[in-house]
Protein backbone atom coordinates (compact mmCIF):
# COMPACT_ATOMS: atom_id res chain seq x y z
CA UNK A 1 0.00 0.00 0.00
CA UNK A 2 1.46 3.37 -1.04
CA UNK A 3 1.87 6.26 1.32
CA UNK A 4 -0.43 9.22 0.83
CA UNK A 5 0.60 11.84 -1.72
CA UNK A 6 1.15 15.52 -1.03
CA UNK A 7 -1.51 18.17 -1.60
CA UNK A 8 -1.22 19.62 -5.09
CA UNK A 9 -3.40 21.14 -7.79
CA UNK A 10 -2.68 18.12 -10.02
CA UNK A 11 -3.86 15.45 -7.58
CA UNK A 12 -7.03 13.46 -8.25
CA UNK A 13 -10.16 13.43 -6.11
CA UNK A 14 -9.39 9.84 -5.13
CA UNK A 15 -5.92 10.80 -3.97
CA UNK A 16 -7.40 13.63 -1.94
CA UNK A 17 -10.08 11.41 -0.39
CA UNK A 18 -7.53 8.71 0.41
CA UNK A 19 -5.29 11.15 2.22
CA UNK A 20 -5.60 12.41 5.76
CA UNK A 21 -5.03 16.14 5.90
CA UNK A 22 -4.51 18.25 9.00
CA UNK A 23 -6.44 21.49 9.20
CA UNK A 24 -3.26 23.55 8.94
CA UNK A 25 -2.33 21.74 5.71
CA UNK A 26 -5.77 22.35 4.24
CA UNK A 27 -5.76 26.04 5.18
CA UNK A 28 -2.32 26.61 3.66
CA UNK A 29 -3.31 24.81 0.45
CA UNK A 30 -6.66 26.62 0.31
CA UNK A 31 -4.88 29.97 0.54
CA UNK A 32 -2.55 29.07 -2.35
CA UNK A 33 -5.49 28.33 -4.67
CA UNK A 34 -7.39 31.45 -3.61
CA UNK A 35 -10.23 30.15 -1.43
CA UNK A 36 -11.64 33.17 0.46
CA UNK A 37 -11.61 33.22 4.27
CA UNK A 38 -9.60 29.98 4.29
CA UNK A 39 -8.25 30.65 7.78
CA UNK A 40 -11.80 30.85 9.21
CA UNK A 41 -13.33 27.79 7.57
CA UNK A 42 -13.91 24.51 9.39
CA UNK A 43 -12.01 21.44 8.27
CA UNK A 44 -15.04 19.92 6.51
CA UNK A 45 -15.68 23.21 4.70
CA UNK A 46 -12.08 23.37 3.55
CA UNK A 47 -12.31 19.81 2.24
CA UNK A 48 -15.49 20.60 0.30
CA UNK A 49 -13.91 23.68 -1.28
CA UNK A 50 -10.76 21.85 -2.29
CA UNK A 51 -12.69 18.88 -3.71
CA UNK A 52 -14.80 21.24 -5.82
CA UNK A 53 -11.64 22.91 -7.10
CA UNK A 54 -9.96 19.60 -7.96
CA UNK A 55 -13.10 18.41 -9.76
CA UNK A 56 -14.10 21.57 -11.65
CA UNK A 57 -11.38 24.16 -11.18
CA UNK A 58 -13.97 26.44 -9.58
CA UNK A 59 -13.64 28.26 -6.27
CA UNK A 60 -16.83 28.78 -4.31
CA UNK A 61 -17.65 29.58 -0.70
CA UNK A 62 -19.02 26.53 1.13
CA UNK A 63 -21.12 28.55 3.55
CA UNK A 64 -23.34 31.60 3.93
CA UNK A 65 -21.90 32.31 7.36
CA UNK A 66 -20.74 35.84 8.03
CA UNK A 67 -17.04 36.21 8.74
CA UNK A 68 -17.23 39.79 9.97
CA UNK A 69 -15.72 40.26 13.41
CA UNK A 70 -18.35 41.60 15.86
CA UNK A 71 -17.39 44.45 18.15
CA UNK A 72 -19.06 42.75 21.15
CA UNK A 73 -19.29 39.01 21.77
CA UNK A 74 -22.42 37.45 23.27
CA UNK A 75 -20.45 36.16 26.23
CA UNK A 76 -19.36 39.73 27.06
CA UNK A 77 -22.99 40.85 27.24
CA UNK A 78 -23.80 38.27 29.90
CA UNK A 79 -25.31 34.98 28.76
CA UNK A 80 -28.98 34.33 29.48
CA UNK A 81 -31.69 32.11 28.01
CA UNK A 82 -33.45 35.00 26.28
CA UNK A 83 -30.27 36.50 24.78
CA UNK A 84 -30.31 36.26 20.95
CA UNK A 85 -27.41 34.36 19.42
CA UNK A 86 -25.48 36.94 17.42
CA UNK A 87 -21.75 36.72 18.15
CA UNK A 88 -21.33 33.17 19.47
CA UNK A 89 -17.96 32.09 20.82
CA UNK A 90 -17.12 28.43 21.37
CA UNK A 91 -15.28 29.13 24.62
CA UNK A 92 -15.37 27.39 27.99
CA UNK A 93 -17.69 29.96 29.60
CA UNK A 94 -20.30 29.53 26.85
CA UNK A 95 -20.03 25.74 26.91
CA UNK A 96 -20.42 25.70 30.70
CA UNK A 97 -23.48 27.95 30.48
CA UNK A 98 -25.20 25.64 27.99
CA UNK A 99 -24.29 22.56 30.03
CA UNK A 100 -25.51 24.05 33.32
CA UNK A 101 -28.80 25.30 31.87
CA UNK A 102 -29.38 21.96 30.15
CA UNK A 103 -29.05 20.15 33.47
CA UNK A 104 -31.63 22.49 34.99
CA UNK A 105 -34.05 21.36 32.26
CA UNK A 106 -33.01 17.70 32.46
CA UNK A 107 -31.20 16.95 35.77
CA UNK A 108 -30.31 13.40 34.74
CA UNK A 109 -29.00 14.41 31.32
CA UNK A 110 -26.09 12.34 30.08
CA UNK A 111 -23.69 13.64 27.47
CA UNK A 112 -23.93 11.87 24.14
CA UNK A 113 -20.93 11.66 21.86
CA UNK A 114 -21.43 13.89 18.83
CA UNK A 115 -24.09 16.12 20.40
CA UNK A 116 -21.90 19.23 20.60
CA UNK A 117 -20.79 18.88 16.99
CA UNK A 118 -24.40 18.65 15.82
CA UNK A 119 -25.45 21.55 18.03
CA UNK A 120 -22.84 23.77 16.39
CA UNK A 121 -23.99 22.76 12.90
CA UNK A 122 -27.64 23.37 13.89
CA UNK A 123 -26.77 26.85 15.15
CA UNK A 124 -24.79 27.73 12.03
CA UNK A 125 -27.56 26.49 9.75
CA UNK A 126 -30.22 28.52 11.52
CA UNK A 127 -28.18 31.73 11.50
CA UNK A 128 -27.16 31.26 7.85
CA UNK A 129 -30.88 31.10 6.97
CA UNK A 130 -31.60 34.26 8.95
CA UNK A 131 -33.57 32.45 11.66
CA UNK A 132 -33.52 34.24 15.03
CA UNK A 133 -32.49 31.92 17.86
CA UNK A 134 -31.73 32.51 21.52
CA UNK A 135 -29.45 30.76 23.96
CA UNK A 136 -32.57 29.15 25.35
CA UNK A 137 -33.10 27.59 21.91
CA UNK A 138 -29.51 26.34 21.97
CA UNK A 139 -29.99 24.76 25.38
CA UNK A 140 -33.24 23.05 24.34
CA UNK A 141 -31.64 21.67 21.18
CA UNK A 142 -28.66 20.44 23.21
CA UNK A 143 -31.02 18.61 25.57
CA UNK A 144 -32.90 17.10 22.63
CA UNK A 145 -29.70 15.90 20.97
CA UNK A 146 -28.42 14.28 24.15
CA UNK A 147 -31.76 12.56 24.71
CA UNK A 148 -31.93 11.15 21.16
CA UNK A 149 -32.22 7.37 21.31
CA UNK A 150 -29.78 5.22 19.40
CA UNK A 151 -26.54 6.28 17.72
CA UNK A 152 -26.37 9.35 15.53
CA UNK A 153 -26.13 8.85 11.78
CA UNK A 154 -22.45 8.94 10.90
CA UNK A 155 -21.29 12.32 9.66
CA UNK A 156 -19.61 12.42 6.21
CA UNK A 157 -16.52 14.25 7.45
CA UNK A 158 -16.13 12.46 10.78
CA UNK A 159 -13.72 9.83 9.49
CA UNK A 160 -11.80 9.53 12.76
CA UNK A 161 -14.95 9.21 14.86
CA UNK A 162 -16.61 6.86 12.38
CA UNK A 163 -13.53 4.65 12.12
CA UNK A 164 -13.17 4.26 15.88
CA UNK A 165 -16.88 3.51 16.23
CA UNK A 166 -16.86 0.86 13.47
CA UNK A 167 -13.57 -0.68 14.63
CA UNK A 168 -14.62 -1.10 18.25
CA UNK A 169 -18.01 -2.44 17.20
CA UNK A 170 -16.55 -5.06 14.85
CA UNK A 171 -13.39 -5.98 16.75
CA UNK A 172 -15.10 -7.22 19.89
CA UNK A 173 -12.05 -7.53 22.13
CA UNK A 174 -10.22 -4.49 20.84
CA UNK A 175 -9.35 -1.59 23.13
CA UNK A 176 -9.55 2.10 22.31
CA UNK A 177 -5.74 2.23 22.41
CA UNK A 178 -5.54 -0.47 19.74
CA UNK A 179 -8.09 1.37 17.60
CA UNK A 180 -6.08 4.58 17.85
CA UNK A 181 -2.89 2.79 16.87
CA UNK A 182 -4.56 1.33 13.78
CA UNK A 183 -6.02 4.73 12.89
CA UNK A 184 -2.60 6.40 13.08
CA UNK A 185 -1.26 3.83 10.63
CA UNK A 186 -4.23 4.15 8.28
CA UNK A 187 -3.82 7.95 8.19
CA UNK A 188 -0.44 7.59 6.47
CA UNK A 189 -1.67 5.30 3.68
CA UNK A 190 -3.12 6.06 0.26
CA UNK A 191 -6.40 4.34 1.10
CA UNK A 192 -9.96 5.25 2.14
CA UNK A 193 -10.06 6.21 5.81
CA UNK A 194 -12.68 3.74 7.02
CA UNK A 195 -12.85 0.40 8.79
CA UNK A 196 -13.82 -1.51 5.65
CA UNK A 197 -10.69 -0.30 3.88
CA UNK A 198 -8.49 -1.30 6.80
CA UNK A 199 -10.11 -4.74 6.99
CA UNK A 200 -9.56 -5.25 3.26
CA UNK A 201 -5.92 -4.29 3.70
CA UNK A 202 -5.51 -6.85 6.48
CA UNK A 203 -7.04 -9.54 4.28
CA UNK A 204 -4.63 -8.78 1.45
CA UNK A 205 -1.70 -8.98 3.85
CA UNK A 206 -2.82 -12.40 5.05
CA UNK A 207 -2.78 -13.90 1.52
Amino acid sequence: MNRKVKLSTSMTLTQFDNGYWYTTELKDFAKTIGIPFASRLRKDELEDCIKLFLKTGKIESPTNRSFSIPSTKDVDLGLSLDLPVAAYTNDRKTKDFIEQEARKMAPCLRRKSGACYRLNRWREEKLAKGVRITYGDLVREYVRLNQTKGPFVQIPHGRYINFLSDFLKAEKRATREQALKVWEELKTLDAPKNYRSWKKLQSSKAK
